[in-house]
């Protein structure tokens, strides 16, 4: 199977975001160092043959998250590697071996490796050294000076590939105390400051790098009221994000091979202050609520299953990622939604199924979601669609049980009345008096959506009143304080405009957001949509505010012209390359199965449009799955790849622990009621 062949299978020219990188890590990578690469992948060799081909690969703890965010082992196995090592632990001497190194280009990492090969007795016998980012000359230097190393390394080069392929359309940097390192009081002028934004630039450069674009680098600026208010490092960290990412991107247009010379997408930079409400608010769909509400780590996802006697269960993990098509269909609908389909699926499995049909009958009636798990063993060859069946009706059973016992429609329709202008003081306090079951975590959550709605009000007693009235802990009213910390200067004498937390506090009910005409959902709690979802709009008609978003790129007169030009330079017709493009949020149509078809990946794969340019966008402090969502949304709304970047990706229970985190006070997981 030829390189050509696996881009064929996976639908033409075109390659998601993780696709890319996945191609880069196992094609440019891993494949580059087997002799005769093109011979040993198309032909069959003899097993004495094949055996001279296997390599170690040695990573260390960054880049093996990079490796298993985009490859699986088979991945990596299939290109010749047979022993994946960490670069950090003791190793057994393989001198027959070559080593396949990607690491980051760090002194330490330097180090181990020149241990490794140095000296007599190496531990292998060839060197492939790949470096996830740039290396530094010092370093480069100090590999040249071992006079026995040198001979033994086959290949030193720079991947320039240093994130987390999270989806297919996003990626995180790996900065899961951004909030507190740039935000917090005491961040300004600290180590930690600049150290988390130079690593966070560099991480978001190598991104350009894999996907060969040089973007037109817009951010969003800092703010001043009025000459009397200072602007603070706080209100510079998009402005200092974006020169950074600048920076590299121009060394990389000397030193990146086919690197483009003009700008060829769009790159927006803004931080959390944008949308304070995004990572608190339940959101209603199947994906989010999943995160939001079981106890997962990560994608991972622990349920019980009768054993093969059927006697007792056992518990299983599972991965709820892009493999599973179930998955795939239903993580952007709205729970309601996902539930009326997993029914309507089971419902058409078991009419097209006489054997189904016969165990429905034997229990009688609705089948439970451990009738479906016995069927498994029952009806071996329907194996795989049961099982994962099964699984999201558990799942969705789960999530609407939960709904229930916390009440959690009349908290997310009185969060939602808050964000649109339909409820005020005089609500919040009401439900906080009368719905004693609510739970203190979601008490804390409403809290902190009108904290972050009326700031003002927490700078008198008013906020403790309301706080003492909720029966929250210190740490509780930490997070809510340190809402504060991402506002931005004088919030009640802004007007309101782009920036989202500048409100008119005159009114007493202010509406965050503005009602969406045209896109009204037949759900309820559907309401709700981030501020981000509206900027990736405007920036992609050439409309952002340009007294809040400047461009790095200005004054390139190959860059930018007036304003009728840069929508016509922005627009999906410029720069047309064929694309495909699959929707995973509209419901699939006239399955003729159970489940197989209903995939959308058989739906995706025979879609073909035309794309324009890809927009990137970037949130300093950690980005929500509803701002992810609205990335793949807006990517078949715009017919424009749209990638989600951010310093991490955060679910509400994160995020509330971060946020007191950030207090000035020291502070530990600890010491925390999570």
């Amino acid at each position: 199977m030829s390189l050509d062949s696996e881009a064929s299978s996976q639908g033409g020219d075109y390659r998601s975001f993780r696709q890319i990188t996945r191609d880069r890590l196992l094609f440019e990578m891993l494949r580059s160092t087997r002799k005769n690469s093109k011979s040993t992948w198309k032909v069959s060799f003899s097993i004495e043959h094949y055996e001279k081909q296997f390599q170690v690969l040695i990573m260390d703890k960054f880049t093996v998250k990079i490796m298993s965010y985009a490859c699986k082992m088979a991945d990596i196995t299939e290109e010749g590697v047979s022993l994946v090592e960490d670069l950090y632990k003791r190793r057994q001497p393989l001198p027959s071996l070559d080593a396949i190194y990607f690491i980051q280009p760090t002194k330490e990492n330097i180090v181990m490796f020149l241990s490794d090969m140095s000296g007599r007795s190496p531990l292998y016998k060839k060197a492939y050294v790949f470096f996830s980012s740039p290396v530094h000359k010092e370093l480069v230097a100090q590999i040249k000076k071992d006079s026995s190393v040198l001979p033994r390394i086959a290949a030193l080069s720079e991947m320039n590939l240093e994130y987390f392929a999270i989806d297919s359309q996003g990626f995180t940097t790996d900065h899961e105390r951004a909030l507190e390192e740039l935000f917090s009081e005491n961040a300004e002028g600290s180590h930690k400051y600049n150290a988390c934004l130079n690593t966070m630039a560099t991480r978001i450069s190598t991104v350009f790098a894999s996907m060969r674009e040089f973007p037109r680098v817009h951010y969003r600026v800092a703010k001043t009221i009025d000459a009397s208010t200072m602007t603070t490092l706080r209100d510079l960290i998009p402005t200092k994000l974006a020169a950074s990412v600048w920076n590299c991107l121009a060394k990389y247009k000397t030193t990146v091979p086919e690197f483009p010379q003009t700008e060829t997408c769009e790159l927006l930079i803004v931080d959390r202050s944008l949308d304070q409400i995004a990572p608190i608010i339940h959101e209603w769909t199947y994906d989010a609520m999943c995160h939001d509400l079981l106890c997962m780590d990560g994608n991972k996802y622990v349920h019980e299953v009768p054993t093969k006697n059927g006697s007792a269960t056992e518990k299983k993990e599972v991965l709820l990622e892009d493999h599973d098509p179930v998955w795939l269909e239903l993580r952007h609908a709205h729970i309601a939604d996902a539930s009326e389909r997993l029914h309507d699926k089971m419902t058409n499995f078991i009419s097209k199924n006489k054997a189904a049909q016969l165990h429905q009958a034997r229990t009688g009636g609705e089948l439970s979601t451990r009738d479906l798990q016995k069927m498994v063993q029952a009806l071996p060859q329907y194996n795989d669609q049961i099982d994962k069946l099964s699984l999201h009706v558990e799942i969705a059973g789960k999530l609407n049980n939960i709904i229930r016992e916390q009440c959690l429609r009349d908290v997310g329709q009185l969060e939602q009345d808050l964000v649109f202008g339909d409820a005020g003081t005089k609500e919040l306090i009401n439900f906080l008096r009368t719905q004693l079951v609510v739970s203190r975590e979601n008490k804390l959550r409403l809290l902190m959506i009108y904290a972050a709605l009326n700031p003002e009000k927490f700078e008198s007693d008013k906020g403790a009143k309301l706080m003492q009235l909720a029966g929250l802990s210190a740490d509780d009213m930490i997070a809510v304080n340190n809402m504060r910390c991402l506002c931005g200067p004088d919030t009640k004498k802004s007007s309101v405009g782009g920036f989202a937390l500048k409100f008119d506090v005159h009114k007493k009910k202010h509406a965050h957001r503005k009602e969406r005409t045209g896109e009204e959902s037949a759900w309820a709690l559907s309401r709700f949509y981030p501020i981000l979802e509206e900027l990736i709009e405007k920036l992609s008609k050439g409309e952002l505010p340009k007294d809040e978003y400047n461009c790095m790129n200005d004054p390139s007169p190959s860059a930018h012209g007036p304003p009728t030009s840069s929508s016509a330079r922005s627009s999906p017709a410029h720069s047309m390359r064929s694309r495909r493009t699959g929707g995973t949020w509209a419901r699939p149509r006239g399955s003729d199965d159970g489940y197989s078809s209903d995939s959308v990946l058989k739906h995706a794969s025979s879609d073909f449009r035309k794309l324009g340019q890809r927009i990137f966008v970037f949130v300093i402090g950690g980005a929500t799955r509803s701002e992810l969502r609205a990335a793949h949304k807006l990517s078949s709304k715009l017919k424009r790849d749209i990638i989600l970047g951010s310093s991490s990706l955060d679910d509400p229970p994160q995020f509330i622990t971060k946020l007191k985190l950030m207090s000035a006070e020291e502070l530990t997981l600890d010491d925390l009621q999570l």
